[in-house]
């Protein structure tokens, strides 16, 4: 990245000093549980009593925070696969997205039996008259692709984030965690080996799950995006939508994670460790996957402008008119101009006020991208924005139920990737070796 990391951390006895006891402050995870609790009570008592709103607003917002935590470990993945070093500080901050992921595969359940008719029109008020949709959206088949997709993406990724936990907890025998995961740590450490044999194991594990994690975040959001946010309505196919659709959930991650760096960096005060260099690559990340974001939005918006095809520009039109108009005018200044014309500059980048406002100003753009893909394609022609209590508890609901996982992950395992920033041999992965004779891979392997 910047080119001017310095990979000097301390030794394993001052990392268990200095972040082995750090939590989240009591105060805030109280409130994320309060806010989940309230939010998804409301959305329960709107499910109860027929409100289909509820269900509505849940899975805006099941899209919206089940692409942005599936792309944490995404990244992860992604840095293993480059075998990246500068990450490594604030890596795990990332790694964390996994915990809600588990949760998110409930509410989809939700979302696939009960709630199928409340959102799907073709589940319920619309004839499917294209043979091939009525094939692809038979109910059986359906909620099976959705279970076994959004299942094994779910169980790779954890699996990808255990191994990568595993070699944290093993050196840090003093760590001490929430209680919840305190059989995960003792299985972790109780087959722990050799340091250097379970470095090369763990790292060629970890690259076989990284691939396997890459796949299938884009191979199955793009067929997730076909079912959760293309088929809401019948009359629309873009060949460009899937990749808008989880690349918007990415760029949500890394604004998101750069946030979250930064509260952690100040909570845990480790400056030294995650310097002002980190957030400057962060930084240049957020402004590139705006900038791509946007380049693949409007590729699709130019394409269907210049076909002016009757079955591609109805879904412009509608967004574009009424009661939508408003909303999607606000969502190219939000995720797009501001944090690309302001992130721009390395200035922005390493002073983090305006990285923050950047960063939050993205996060709410990408929030209304996904009502706006969603709530339109339901309501049709609409004369009042439905936008009230049911969106904004359910939101705030859902956030709470995020954070709380996070949370809960956080405490209960080593907040940075201690074993990788003090191992004495943790830069022979840059050269691949073979775990069981140590000795370095032919090329071609």
């Amino acid at each position: 990245m910047s080119g001017v990391h310095h990979y000097h951390y301390p030794s394993r006895e001052e990392f268990q000093q200095r972040i082995g006891n750090v939590t989240a402050p009591k105060g805030l995870k109280t409130a994320a549980l309060v806010a989940a609790l309230l939010g998804m009570g409301l959305f329960a008592f709107g499910a109860a009593t027929g409100e289909q709103r509820a269900w509505h607003a849940l899975h805006f917002n099941w899209i919206y925070l089940a692409t942005i935590s599936s792309a944490g470990v995404a990244f992860a993945a992604v840095q293993r696969l480059v075998t990246a070093r500068w990450s490594r500080p604030v890596l795990r901050f990332f790694e964390g997205y996994v915990a809600f992921l588990p949760v998110a595969f409930v509410l989809l359940l939700l979302i696939l039996f009960p709630g199928r008719e409340a959102i799907f029109t073709w589940a319920s008020r619309e004839h499917v008259e294209v043979a091939e949709k009525a094939l692809y959206l038979e109910p059986t088949f359906f909620v099976l692709r959705g279970i076994v997709l959004f299942g094994a993406m779910t169980a790779v990724m954890l699996w990808f984030v255990y191994r990568s936990v595993r070699l944290d907890v093993a050196v840090l025998p003093k760590f001490t965690g929430a209680k919840w995961a305190e059989g995960l740590r003792q299985k972790m450490r109780a087959g722990f080996g050799e340091e250097r044999r379970e470095l090369h194991s763990t790292h060629s594990i970890l690259g076989k799950l990284a691939v396997a994690v890459c796949m299938l975040f884009v191979v199955g959001w793009c067929f997730m995006a076909w079912d959760y946010s293309m088929t809401l309505t019948l009359h629309w196919q873009q060949t460009m939508y899937a990749w808008i659709v989880f690349m918007a959930g990415w760029l949500g991650m890394i604004m998101s994670a750069s946030l979250l760096s930064m509260w952690w960096r100040n909570q845990m005060k480790v400056d030294d460790l995650v310097t002002i260099n980190h957030f400057w690559d962060l930084g240049k990340l957020c402004f590139a996957f705006t900038a791509f974001f946007g380049y693949i939005s409007f590729a699709q918006y130019l394409v269907v402008w210049y076909g002016n095809l009757p079955e591609e520009t109805h879904f412009y039109n509608l967004r574009l008119s009424g009661v939508w108009k408003p909303v999607t005018q606000l969502i190219p200044i939000l995720a797009f101009a501001l944090p690309f014309g302001g992130l721009i500059s390395k200035a922005a980048k390493v002073y983090l006020p305006t990285f923050v406002l950047f960063a939050i100003a993205s996060l709410v753009g990408t929030w209304l991208h996904r009502y706006i893909e969603v709530y339109p394609s339901i309501y049709g022609v609409a004369e009042h924005l439905p936008f009230g209590l049911y969106e904004i508890g359910v939101t705030l609901g859902m956030l709470g139920l995020w954070f709380t996982c996070y949370f809960a992950f956080m405490d209960a395992f080593p907040k940075m990737r201690v074993f990788m920033m003090t191992a004495k041999y943790r830069d022979e992965v840059q050269v691949p070796v073979d775990p069981r004779t140590m000795e370095p891979l032919p090329a071609h392997e």
